[in-house]
């Protein structure tokens, strides 16, 4: 059995396809898909799409490609769906300095709060991170440092990890997983695959990030899907010298320590 940790279900990729999509993931043995939303205005859309199907989870949060169109206010109805709703995580939220053009104080403004969010409501965090790592783990630790965090220390999933071997190191020892998908399986990718092969295979959650990261062997064009979790895992077993199903049942376990609320 596998967990797809991010997809966004909701895209317009999928629009009217969900029920065979989900079915085509239930086939290869992906058993829960988490969703996150990217801005206040898809959190209904989440919810809904998660109320229907219930082997999908929802994360609400704002998407830091998202924050120059939000307001103060989007962050007090997130606050209130937080506490009217039950959510896996708080995401997909984070920092993206690889687009210039993005106000970076801003980013950080509303990544602070979110942060704040998740401490208050005790939940995890699925991070988008280009080229911010090491910002991100700065105020990862400033935010754990205050403590408040009913269960410790504030985890989650670095999603789609392209980071160093230093870097994942830190975020490993603030008790986050890191997402492999399907940047993984391109040969060329020698770093992150060299990653995903040395890691500790406990630090290691399993995404698509569908419709988006297609994996090498999808044609092109084609929208990513669920159901490529395993094709996906196929790879990092190969990279690790391991079976497929000692790989699913590592990488489901870390899914559902880092996201308890999958249980």
């Amino acid at each position: 059995m596998f967990i797809d940790t991010h997809c966004h279900l909701d895209a317009t990729e999928f629009e009217g396809a969900q029920a065979s999509v989900i079915r085509s993931a239930q086939t290869v043995g992906v058993s829960r898909i988490v969703v996150p939303s990217v801005s206040r205005n898809n959190f209904d859309s989440v919810r809904e799409l998660c109320q229907q199907y219930p082997n999908c989870s929802p994360a609400y949060g704002i998407h830091p490609m998202y924050v120059d169109d939000a307001t103060p206010g989007d962050l007090a109805v997130l606050r209130e769906y937080l506490k009217q709703h039950q959510a896996v995580a708080i995401g997909e939220i984070g920092l993206d300095f690889f687009i210039q053009h993005y106000d970076r104080a801003r980013q950080e403004h509303f990544f602070i709060e979110q942060l704040q969010l998740a401490r208050e409501f005790d939940l995890p965090v699925l991070l988008h991170l280009r080229r911010a790592q090491d910002t991100a783990l700065k105020h990862l630790r400033q935010i754990n440092g205050r403590g408040g965090h009913s269960t410790g220390l504030m985890t989650g999933i670095a999603h789609a990890f392209n980071g160093s071997r230093q870097q994942a190191d830190e975020f490993i020892k603030l008790g986050f997983k890191l997402g492999f998908g399907g940047a993984m399986t391109y040969p060329r990718a020698t770093k992150l695959r060299e990653l995903a092969a040395t890691l500790p295979l406990d630090s290691i959650v399993l995404e698509t990030d569908a419709p988006d990261i297609p994996p090498d062997f999808l044609e092109r064009g084609l929208p990513n899907e669920p159901q490529y979790i395993a094709r996906i895992a196929q790879t990092l077993a190969e990279l690790r010298g391991l079976s497929l199903e000692e790989v699913a049942r590592v990488t489901t376990a870390n899914a559902l320590s880092v996201l308890p609320g999958l249980k």
